[in-house]
């Protein structure tokens, strides 16, 4: 008996507690992701142009260790805004020029030891500060939401899209499960389902996949998971409703 579909955007969003519960995993996941690389492998080219997976661990090393300490944060962003760049490609070239000199094994060590300390000052951000308004240029566009947004949700999707990127780059398998992959990818159909507005019915496979549905008729969209998240981040071209970007 086939399940029925979930109502896209009826998926519940992340609070700071399960975000950060989510990114502990899918950080520790990376880390015996990059442990398991050989030295041919940190050199191979990625999904981002210009980008060595190296270059992809540096940058998710600098996230961390930007939210570990308010001081290199202010650095990172002071830098962003100032470049010639949008403010995530500016974000993403200082995190890896800053970080350049920096062997595999000491990023990998460096990035094992600020996981805890990093999403735990996400997590703990005051109300105050998480409701602030954000508003910057990405690759989907001109892009508004909260800080809360940012701590809870396109961190963890961020992360989670770059251990993809990795496993291509490096030809390595991919650790995915229901109960935290599933989650990641329902919440990127739920935002994706409420940006275009439009019926569907879409149905994911993988582990990571599931059975979605919004309104009556609409496109019919039928996908493995990860790819479906590759094409909405952008990194591959889709058709229809699949045009539609989602932050990550």
């Amino acid at each position: 008996m086939t399940a029925p579909a979930i109502t896209a955007t009826a998926v519940p969003r992340f609070d700071r507690h399960e975000g950060a519960a989510l990114q502990r995993v899918e950080y520790r996941r990376m880390a015996r992701q990059l442990r398991g690389l050989d030295a041919a492998a940190w050199s191979a080219p990625t999904d981002c142009p210009e980008w060595t997976v190296r270059d992809m661990a540096a940058h998710v090393l600098g996230g961390l260790e930007g939210n570990a300490s308010p001081r290199e944060g202010a650095h990172q962003m002071w830098v962003a805004w100032r470049s010639d760049r949008t403010f995530v490609d500016g974000l993403g070239v200082v995190q890896i020029r800053d970080r350049a000199g920096v062997a595999p094994v000491e990023i990998l060590r460096r990035f094992e030891a600020v996981i805890d300390r990093a999403v735990r000052a996400r997590e703990r951000m005051p109300a105050a500060l998480r409701a602030l308004p954000l508003r910057f240029t990405a690759p989907s566009g001109v892009e508004r939401m909260r800080l809360r947004d940012l701590l809870d949700t396109v961190y963890l999707r961020d992360a989670w899209m770059h251990r993809v990127d990795i496993a291509r780059a490096a030809g390595t398998s991919l650790e995915l499960t229901a109960d935290h992959d599933g989650r990641i990818v329902a919440d990127v159909v739920g935002e994706w389902a409420r940006r275009h507005g439009q019926p569907f019915r879409l149905d994911l496979d993988g582990p990571a996949g599931g059975r979605f549905a919004e309104g009556d008729g609409g496109e019919d969209v039928h996908l493995d998971a990860v790819e479906f998240c590759r094409i909405v981040s952008g990194r591959a071209p889709g058709p229809g409703l699949l045009t539609q970007e989602v932050v990550f």
